[in-house]
């Protein structure tokens, strides 16, 4: 039996940004939590940049400081933690966690 794989089309932070605005309005809530975390690759390298935001380059944080501060977006934080490891924000050794990617200038 042979399975198709499904391509995913990776776009660079620098594109997906050009249309900031429009993803961050339509998945942050008022409050500035997220309403859901996007399926779209671009969409979901804008929020997650904007996640990135809370964690200092050069600092460490313990696993329970990401998910504090993560909790703050969305409830999964499971999920929000992998992604922004998968797609590069963040690094991690042994329960430990780093900046290590995103926009550094808050807008």
């Amino acid at each position: 039996m042979r399975v198709a794989s499904r391509r995913v089309e990776q776009v660079p932070l620098t594109e997906a940004l050009k249309r900031r605005d429009a993803v961050l309005g339509a998945f942050l809530c008022e409050d500035g939590r997220l309403r859901s975390i996007p399926v779209t690759h671009a969409q979901r390298l804008v929020v997650l940049d904007l996640v990135a935001q809370a964690f200092e380059p050069g600092e460490r944080y313990q696993e329970t400081e990401v998910d504090h501060r993560l909790r703050g977006f969305h409830d999964n934080v499971t999920a929000l933690r992998r992604c922004l490891v998968e797609e590069g924000f963040l690094d991690r050794d042994s329960g430990v966690y780093w900046r290590i990617g995103g926009t550094v200038d808050a807008f």
